[in-house]
């Protein structure tokens, strides 16, 4: 295709002043400026967006609705300001609420594009800031600095230009990356002046979230030179072991890589907000329903009325029985809107924010060392995180440290280490050096060992790991410092530096290393380089007496295969590396040979011929290396822990008892991912892995395992029933649920996951079977053909016990979450700490960001920082249950209170002719939500707790209720629908029966005392059930209700008062009604009646319940002791068996290409004279 993106070096006006078409023919800039923008708001925005915003939610679009109706005098029974005022109060707090976390996204923004740089501004560099860099831009870099856009490598400061880069906070990989500059470029621009008068001319594809791919030219001099990725450095890489580099400005701003994998900023709702909108909905249905009822009622009524007494055929001669029922229809719809009340809302808010700051305070998830507390960011999602069902985690700085040391190794049938009964050393050492990852603490029986230079197989495999590798060395002063490109090679050179083998320096062809303070120089004949297919280097050297070595390191099972013969030592060895394995540790097997100068000879020459080749080199070289690498002594095995964060794998578990999965998404490699799956316990011995061939491929046989996917096709087409599907009669015979076998996980990469979210290709690759089992005469679009298979991946992977994603990119996690939510409607937390998680933390309904580690991009993205992966398990299982426990007892006591209270108006318009006539005061319809009411729901919405926090963490169990929506549904609702309009009915009722025959010994049987025993009845039953259902008791619990009861009389005393009736009459109409009605002794026993019958029930559920929950929570105690604990690990019995059937724990973090940079020279810097 024809590329039309074009990049002029140096030349600022043709990027600002080229358009290109955008929406309603209008034009705009082709080319974006550096400057980021991830806030939502300006100051022009603000107010119509917030606005748009809220009213996406029902309740605000009712009570607008509600507060129109009440502007037309004939129906309304408040004034209309009495509801717009808090409708004001409750849409300034959440706008104030967004405001905040936009201010903090501006800071963020701020703080991003304020970061220094140097650009070339004429003939020399200025500094400057990131948001002052355009496309065309030459920018210089230096070492550690993080790069600010997409750019084209020119040159650096290393040996043919080569830069080293660190590619962590992108793709999740801890080792080095190299990129190499055009050798055009490194020749020619070698100083400031060339640069400024450079004027290539670049030609490339769109901006596009392809991470790992690029396709352009570079036309300079009249030369046209090809580009790819190796010739990038993409923003947010960073810089290490290069002093200088220099690139040119492809893509800036969000047209670059990292930012379009990032997404948009979404606005998340949790399980209860969309609950509540459709309980708005339905409500609102139910009260027009209502309304209607009553309206109707109330026509037929008039109607017979107005017949039964026509002598007052005059009052009604302006209005007929059919305007009296609609105007009584809206008069109905205004009373009965108090149903939804907006004070629940307010209230809500305020709930969110102190439980928000109860997570803040919580020195339970506060990080010490480097004084980080957790960060509630986002203040209404509270309630979510007690509803978690599946956790999307980063690997590397999430779960990992990014430290790796040499923990372990068995030489010659021995094993050193930790765990073997020595103590640890940090020796002193022949000469200081040091690495990224610092000083190697070593076996002391190893260093003793290694020191009295006894035993010759553990002289070699310290040999080994001084010279196969592929680590630069530079000095500094008097020190040594190693420039690894792979984390893991550091830490096994570091190894042997601290046991008395040095590695000194290196040159194109020879290798100088101090043995025990003898410094030898062997001369490298051969490197064979590493690759993911080969999972081995290898590297021939001549020693100085002249015999001629090979020595291996590699994959357990590519070494043993390869081995001379098979003794008591190499047996030892496998049991070995199975110990290691189930530590977890990472795996590499050492062996070495002695290659006679014949062989040298013969296979070098055919090595020469091989590397000048035009065509199929790389096979060539391939099948060289096969040849010189078989017949191998094994010299031991060595076990590098990568280290994970403090209490990873005890969160894991934990989170796996409360039925939550997680899943792993990372860039980095298969085994490595794998290994650390093993390391945290999300994979076990007993896990069946499937891999991608197993899942997608066609089967060999009917009932075949790679039938998997093909029978979760079949079962989501509903093809099982027409008896069509081969090899078994049911789509569950193929592919048994998890349960039914031993826990499954599946590890996919990226470009397999391609397949499976955008084209579905996993099926069009094996045409044959989907097809086979499509009834006849029916076919599939490409859309539905994608979307079936999308669903039988998910079905799938949610059916395993774990699933790892490797070689990902940030649009594919974020695209995996979406899949998720789509297909399953379930609840998704994504955890991470880059760059490149901030994409799968926007897109998850609960997005979380581990704070200092690789940045700020993935905290300010987040709805809540936390210092470590480990604090997840208080977050969730701890302040996501309470928090989703007193926000669903929170609504079920406010629905219950409304309906309780305020439903008599129904029951009192049966008695008053069906008009509209409110049966309360004024002042208590307005004050009972507020004050009366309020603070014990208030108190349980802030401080319930069923359990304590050690036992919610101990039985991790309980936190499926909130999974399960138990403790708030339409089910919940219906229920609680039903107890408050009881309450209302018993409570308006027994008054009315009490009041036809007896009045008391003071005239009381007026229609003020009648409505204040209702009122009071409704009350105190309201009260009572709120105490009886409340578990966790405080000195503020207490204090809420009695205010609860000290407001009630206080209002009632100052609206009932004589002066204030006589100041306004109309507004104060009920005067000393409470006095005369309280201290008579039959309405109190009325009162007293209706408390008791209200409260029975409640008591006989609550007896029931709390039988019935403690055997529950009893049986979950006994099932927990019962669990035996886990054995220690120790050295069994071999069983033999041949490698292929081990689980390996091979992982070792490289990348192809190293071994020709160092034989060809390019990566060696001149001394420094």
């Amino acid at each position: 295709p024809a590329f039309t993106w074009e990049v002029r070096a140096n030349d600022r006006r043709y990027h600002t002043q080229s358009k290109k078409k955008s929406a309603f023919c209008l034009s705009k800039k082709k080319y974006r400026g550096n400057a980021i923008k991830t806030a939502k708001y300006n100051l022009l925005t603000f107010l119509p967006l917030n606005l748009y915003e809220q009213f996406h939610r029902m309740a605000n679009v009712y009570f607008v609705f509600v507060i129109l109706l009440q502007t037309f005098p004939e129906i309304s029974t408040l004034p209309w300001y009495t509801l717009l005022f808090p409708l004001s109060c409750l849409l300034v707090i959440r706008g104030l609420r967004d405001l905040i976390d936009d201010i903090g996204r501006h800071q963020s923004d701020r703080n991003i594009n304020s970061r220094p740089c140097e650009i070339l501004c004429g003939k020399s560099f200025r500094r400057q800031k990131w948001r002052d860099i355009c496309v065309g831009d030459i920018v210089r870099l230096r070492k550690d600095g993080v790069v600010p856009a997409d750019m084209l490598l020119l040159c650096s400061s290393e040996p043919s230009s080569l830069c080293y880069v660190e590619t962590a906070d992108i793709d999740g990989e801890t080792n080095l990356k190299f990129r190499q500059a055009l050798l055009v470029t490194h020749q020619g621009l070698g100083s400031e002046e060339s640069m400024a008068a450079f004027d290539g001319r670049v030609t490339c594809e769109e901006p596009n979230s392809r991470m790992h791919s690029f396709t352009g030219t570079l036309e300079w001099r009249g030369d046209t030179h090809s580009l790819d990725s190796e010739r990038i450095l993409l923003r947010g890489c960073r810089v290490r072991n290069t002093d200088l580099c220099y690139g040119l400005v492809i893509y800036a701003g969000f047209d670059s890589k990292i930012m379009r994998n990032c997404g948009k900023i979404k606005r998340k709702k949790t399980k209860l907000d969309r609950m509540m909108d459709r309980l708005v909905v339905v409500i609102f249905l139910l009260l027009l329903v209502t309304s209607l009822g009553l309206a109707v009622a109330s026509g037929f009524w008039a109607r017979v009325f107005q017949e039964k007494h026509g002598y007052l055929a005059a009052v009604y001669r302006n209005t007929s029985p059919a305007q009296q029922a609609f105007f009584n229809f809206w008069g109905f719809t205004i009373l009965l809107s108090v149903i939804i009340p907006m004070s629940m809302y307010i209230t809500l808010e305020f709930i969110y924010l102190v439980n928000s700051f109860f997570i803040n305070w919580d020195l339970g998830m506060y990080y010490a060392a480097k004084d980080i507390p957790a960060k509630a960011r986002s203040t209404s999602l509270n309630d979510q995180l007690g509803q978690i069902e599946y956790v999307f985690s980063d690997k590397t700085g999430t779960l990992t440290q990014n430290v790796m040391s040499f923990k372990r190794c068995c030489v010659g049938g021995t094993i050193y280490g930790p765990g073997t009964g020595h103590e640890n050393k940090q020796p002193p050492g022949p000469g200081p050096a040091r690495g990224r990852r610092g000083e190697q603490t070593v076996d002391a029986t190893l260093l003793e060992a290694a020191q009295s230079d006894s035993d010759p197989v553990l002289r070699e495999f310290l040999r080994l790991l001084a010279l196969c590798h592929t680590v630069m060395v530079e000095e500094r002063g008097d020190q040594l410092v190693y420039q690894a490109a792979s984390p893991d090679e550091e830490a096994l050179v570091l190894a042997a530096r601290s046991l008395g083998y040095v590695f000194l320096a290196r040159t194109q062809d020879t290798i100088t290393v101090r043995e025990l303070g003898r410094t030898r120089t062997y001369q490298v004949l051969a490197m064979l380089d590493f690759n993911s297919d080969r999972k081995r280097m290898s590297v021939l050297v001549r020693d100085p007496q002249g015999s001629i070595r090979l020595y291996t390191k590699g994959a357990d099972t590519v070494i043993l295969e390869r081995l001379r013969s098979r003794g008591p030592s190499e047996a030892f060895t496998e049991r070995a590396l199975d110990l290691f394995a189930e530590e977890t540790l990472r795996t590499l097997c050492l062996a070495s040979k002695e290659v006679s100068e014949a062989e040298y000879q013969e296979w070098g020459r055919r090595h020469h011929e091989a590397t000048v080749l035009l065509q199929d080199r790389a096979q060539e070289l391939d099948r060289l290396y096969e040849e010189m690498e078989q017949n191998l002594q094994l010299l031991g095995a060595t076990a590098i822990e990568d280290k994970l964060q403090d209490g990873v794998p005890e969160t894991i578990q934990r989170l796996k008892l409360g039925n939550i999965k997680v899943w792993v998404l990372t860039g980095d490699k298969p085994e490595t991912a794998t290994n650390i799956g093993y390391a945290c316990r999300l994979l076990t011995d007993d896990t069946e892995i499937l891999e991608e061939k197993e899942i997608s491929s066609a089967p060999a046989t009917p009932s075949s395992p790679s039938q998997i996917l093909q029978a979760y096709w079949a079962s989501n087409n509903n093809l099982s029933a027409s008896g069509d599907a081969p090899g078994s009669s049911h789509p569950s015979q193929q592919c048994p649920e998890a349960s039914c076998h031993r826990s499954r996980a599946i590890v996919i990469s990226g470009d397999f996951l391609d397949k499976i979210l955008h084209t579905g290709e996993v099926l069009k690759e094996r045409r044959g079977w989907p097809w086979r089992w499509l009834p006849r005469g029916r076919t599939l679009g490409s859309q539905e053909q994608g979307s079936l298979v999308e669903k039988a991946f998910v079905d799938l992977a949610t059916s395993c016990q774990a699933v790892i994603c490797c070689r990902v990119t940030p649009k594919q996690k974020a695209l995996i979450v979406q899949l998720v939510k789509k297909h399953k409607k379930a609840v998704t937390l994504a955890i991470g700490d880059g760059a490149n998680d901030v994409n799968m933390i926007k897109t998850a309904d609960i997005g979380v960001g581990i704070s200092g580690l690789e940045g700020l991009q993935a905290v300010q993205c987040s709805d809540y920082a936390l210092a470590q992966f480990c604090h997840l398990q208080r977050l969730l299982l701890v302040h996501g249950r309470w928090s989703y426990l007193r926000i669903c007892k929170f609504l079920r006591f406010f629905f219950y209170k409304t309906f309780a209270g305020l439903m008599a108006q129904v029951w009192f318009a049966f008695q008053s002719g069906f008009t509209a006539q409110p049966l309360f005061e004024g002042w208590f319809l307005a004050l009972y939500n507020i004050f009366y009411t309020s603070y014990p729901v208030l108190s349980v919405g802030l401080l319930e707790q069923d359990v304590s926090a050690k036992k919610s963490l101990e039985f991790p169990e309980l936190y499926v209720t909130g999974q399960q929506d138990e403790l708030f549904n339409y089910r919940v609702f219906g229920v609680t629908l039903l107890h408050g309009l009881g309450t209302s009915l018993t409570s308006f009722y027994i008054a009315r029966w009490a009041f036809e025959d007896h009045v008391g010994s003071r005239a009381v049987g007026d229609y003020e005392s009648f409505s204040v025993t209702v009122a009071v009845s409704a009350l105190l039953s309201v009260l009572v059930e709120i105490v009886l259902d409340t578990k966790f008791w405080t000195v503020l619990s207490f204090l809420m209700v009695t205010a609860s009861l000290l407001f009630f009389c206080l209002f009632s005393f100052l609206t009932q008062s004589i002066d204030a009736f006589r100041i306004a009459p109309a507004i104060f109409c009920f005067p000393e009604a409470s006095r005369n009605a309280l201290t008579d002794p039959f309405v109190l026993l009325v009162v007293l009646l209706s408390l008791v019958v209200n409260t029975i029930p409640s008591l006989a559920v609550h007896a029931f319940r709390a039988t019935t929950g403690r055997a529950t929570v009893q049986q979950k105690i006994h099932l927990k002791a019962k669990k035996q604990p886990e054995p220690s690990v120790e050295l069994k019995a071999h069983v033999p068996r041949g490698s292929f059937r081990r689980r390996s724990s091979y992982a070792f973090s490289h990348q192809e290409g190293y071994a020709g940079l160092i034989t060809r020279g390019d990566s060696l810097r001149a001394r420094a004279t």
